[in-house]
C-alpha cells in the first residue's frame, strides 16, 4: 500500500482511499467509469453537465449525470454562473438517492463556457462564486464540493481566495488544478499554488495536474500536503495508473490484459449506446490505449476506418496476436 494512501471524510461521507478520477467532459462516460472502478479509485465523477440544459429538463444533460449502481459513493458534476439556475439543479438532482457528492465545476478553460461566465469564466467575478457556493450548500441534502484552477491568468490568481470562499460556505472539499484558465492543459501544474491552498484552509484540498504515474502522483502527494489526489488525462488508455498508486508499484500492463479490457469497454459502450455511436466513442479511447505501441498508428487509421465493432474487434485481435 502506498503511504499516502488513506481513509478520507468528506462531509459525512468516507471514502476508503484519496486517490479520484477527474471529471473530463466527452471523456467520463458510465463505460469508461465503470473500467476505471475496476483499478479502485474511491471517487469516479461524471462528465460535467449544464445547469441551464437542466433547466429546460434536456435528456442528453440528464443521461450525462446517471450513476451506476455500484458506482458508490458517486460524484456528479455541475457548471452554470446562475446561482437560481444552479440551486434549481441541485433540488433536482437531491431527488436521486444514487447520488452522493455534487461537485461544481469552476475551472473549465472551454471559451463557450467562460463567454458565459461559466467555468473558469467564474473566477472572474468572486462575489457570483460566494452566492452560488451559499446558495448550493443551503439547499444540497447531498456533499457539495468545488474544482478549480490556479486562476484565470498570472495577474489573476484566485485559487486561495476561492478556497476561503468554498470553506466559510460550509463547501466540504476543494480541488485545486495547478494551471490558470489561460495555460489550457500546456506549460506544467503549478505545485506550490495547491500547497498554499492547503495550508489556507481545513477542508480537504485535492491536488489536480500533471499526474501520469506513480511518481507524479507521489510527488503531488508529497510536495503540497494535499490531503487526496485527481487524476485526469493520466487514465486515458491507462485505467492500471489507479493500480500503480494504490499499490505503489509501478505495473506493466500484459498485451493480453489489454486487449481484454479494450473489449470490456466496447462492451460497455454497446450497452449504453448504440452500434454506430459506440463505435465513433470508442476510437479515441482505443488511441489511448494503443500510444506509443509498436506499429499502432497504422491500426488506429484502420480502426478509423472499421464500419462496425465486429470490424474493429478483428483488427486489435490480429494486431495484439502478432506482437
Amino acid at each position: 500500500m502506498n503511504k499516502y494512501v488513506h481513509e478520507l471524510k468528506i462531509g459525512n461521507i468516507i471514502l476508503p482511499n484519496n486517490v479520484f478520477m477527474a471529471p473530463m467532459a466527452g471523456v467520463t462516460d458510465i463505460p469508461f467509469r465503470k473500467i476505471c472502478r475496476q483499478f479502485k479509485p474511491s471517487l469516479t465523477f461524471t462528465e460535467m453537465a449544464s445547469t441551464k440544459a437542466m433547466e429546460f429538463e434536456s435528456k442528453k444533460t440528464e443521461k450525462l449525470l446517471e450513476i451506476m449502481d455500484d458506482e458508490r459513493p458517486s460524484a456528479v458534476q455541475i457548471f452554470g454562473s446562475n446561482e437560481e439556475v444552479i440551486k434549481n439543479t441541485i433540488l433536482k438532482l437531491n431527488e436521486s438517492d444514487k447520488i452522493d457528492i455534487i461537485d461544481i465545476n469552476m475551472g473549465c478553460p472551454a471559451p463557450k463556457l467562460v463567454k458565459n461566465g461559466d467555468g473558469a469564466g467564474l473566477l472572474l467575478n468572486l462575489e457570483n462564486v460566494k452566492r452560488i457556493v451559499n446558495e448550493a450548500v443551503k439547499v444540497s441534502k447531498k456533499v457539495i464540493t468545488v474544482k478549480t484552477r490556479k486562476g484565470f491568468n498570472d495577474s489573476n490568481i484566485t485559487a486561495i481566495k476561492v478556497a476561503k470562499i468554498c470553506e466559510d460556505a460550509g463547501v466540504s472539499m476543494i480541488t485545486i488544478h495547478g494551471r490558470t484558465r489561460e495555460q489550457y492543459y500546456s506549460g506544467f501544474a503549478d505545485l506550490d499554488i495547491i500547497k498554499e491552498v492547503k495550508s489556507s484552509v481545513n477542508i480537504p484540498v485535492v491536488g489536480n495536474g500533471d499526474i501520469t504515474d506513480l511518481n507524479s502522483a507521489n510527488k503531488m502527494f508529497e510536495y503540497t500536503g494535499c490531503d487526496a489526489i485527481m487524476v485526469a488525462r493520466g487514465a486515458q488508455g491507462n485505467p492500471w495508473i489507479f493500480k500503480s498508486i494504490l499499490e505503489s508499484q509501478d505495473y506493466i500492463v500484459p498485451n493480453e490484459e489489454k486487449l481484454d479490457t479494450i473489449f470490456k469497454h466496447i462492451n460497455y459502450m454497446l450497452e449504453c449506446d448504440d452500434e454506430k455511436q459506440a463505435n465513433l466513442k470508442m476510437r479515441k479511447h482505443i488511441a489511448w490505449y494503443l500510444k506509443s505501441m509498436e506499429g499502432s498508428s497504422k491500426i488506429k487509421d484502420k480502426i478509423n476506418r472499421a464500419s462496425n465493432l465486429d470490424e474493429v474487434k478483428s483488427i486489435l485481435k490480429e494486431y495484439f496476436g502478432n506482437l
